[in-house]
């Protein structure tokens, strides 16, 4: 099984025609799929939120082993699917950068509310920035976690009462005041 760094990679990925997209409606649907989960799973494992569809150092993008790519219509309808079940969004209109979402806004809300209350700061006050890159992150999937899906989380949460959002003088100091 071939692998990219520690990251397993499926049979799939050693097959030349899953690099171009299929003509036969179920044959693509199943090769859709196959890309979906791995885009996800491989996001999740190392950390990436962002995909450029003109981005060709995506490592996922190409199998040099087999010398083959995949074209910019199959990055798209890859990741368009993605969109269309929920799991990314388009961050730009000319649909050029991807916001991967291997977990669900919502799941994102409830890691918070795991996080802070695992580290007892149930009526805490903490930076957005504390929460994405602070000690008590560390080693936890916030740790690292992309601004706008954490914002969109808090947001959220903030709607539900589990807590304040309060905005500083500059993004580095925006503020959460959890109420759980």
């Amino acid at each position: 099984m071939q692998k990219l760094g520690d990251f397993k990679l499926p049979q799939f990925f050693n097959y030349p025609p899953y690099f171009t997209l299929q003509p036969v409606r179920d044959t693509r649907e199943k090769q859709i799929q196959l890309w979906k989960d791995l885009i996800l799973d491989y996001c999740k494992t190392h950390h990436i939120f962002v995909i450029g569809l003109e981005d060709q150092d995506f490592p996922l993008f190409s199998n040099p082993a087999i010398e083959r790519s995949l074209t910019y219509e199959a990055r798209e309808a890859f990741l368009s699917a993605l969109v269309a079940q929920g799991r990314a969004e388009w961050l730009d209109k000319s649909r050029r950068k991807c916001l991967v979402l291997w977990h669900r806004i919502q799941d994102w809300a409830n890691i918070v509310l795991d996080f802070v209350k695992d580290n007892g700061l149930e009526d805490s006050v903490m930076t957005v920035e504390e929460i994405r890159t602070g000690i008590e992150s560390r080693g936890t999937e916030l740790h690292g976690i992309d601004r706008t899906v954490l914002m969109r989380a808090l947001k959220m949460l903030e709607q539900k009462g589990k807590l304040a959002i309060f905005k500083g003088t500059t993004a580095d100091d925006e503020g959460v005041k959890f109420s759980i």
